[in-house]
C-alpha cells in the first residue's frame, strides 16, 4: 500500500491518537478515517520521530482532507530534522503531509512507516 495512493481527498478524520506508551521505543500516531470510498479504517504510523500539528478549531465541520502525501527530500522540515539527526539515523524517513479542507489545517509526521488497519 502506498501512502499517495490512498483516496484522501474528502476523507474524513475522526479521531487522532498520540501513544507514548513505550517512548523513545515505538511512539505511534493514528488516525481514525472515514474513507470516501470504502469506509471506517485506522492509518498507524510506528516510529514516529517529529510531528507537528497546525489545527484550526471552532469550524462547524467534519475535518475532511483536501490532500495527502509524502513530502520532497527538499521540504524545510525534513530538511531541518535531517540536520539534528544527522549521524544518528542510519536512513533518511519519510515526511507524511495531511492537509484539510474544512479547516486549511496541516498535519506533518516523520515516521519510519505506516499502515492501515481495517476496523
Amino acid at each position: 500500500m502506498e501512502f499517495n495512493e490512498l483516496y484522501w481527498h474528502d476523507s474524513v478524520i475522526k479521531k487522532i491518537e498520540i501513544d507514548r506508551n513505550h517512548p523513545g521505543e515505538n511512539d505511534t500516531i493514528s488516525f481514525e478515517i472515514d474513507w470516501y470510498d470504502t469506509g471506517i479504517s485506522k492509518i498507524l504510523f510506528e516510529d514516529v520521530y517529529w510531528l507537528r500539528m497546525d489545527m484550526n478549531f471552532g469550524v462547524i465541520a467534519e475535518e475532511s482532507i483536501y490532500e495527502a502525501y509524502i513530502a520532497s527530500n527538499d521540504d524545510i522540515d525534513i530538511v531541518r530534522f535531517n540536520e539534528k539527526w544527522s549521524g544518528v539515523l542510519k536512513e533518511a524517513l519519510p515526511c507524511f503531509i495531511i492537509k484539510t479542507a474544512s479547516t486549511g489545517s496541516e498535519i506533518k509526521i516523520i515516521a519510519k512507516k505506516f499502515r492501515e488497519d481495517k476496523l
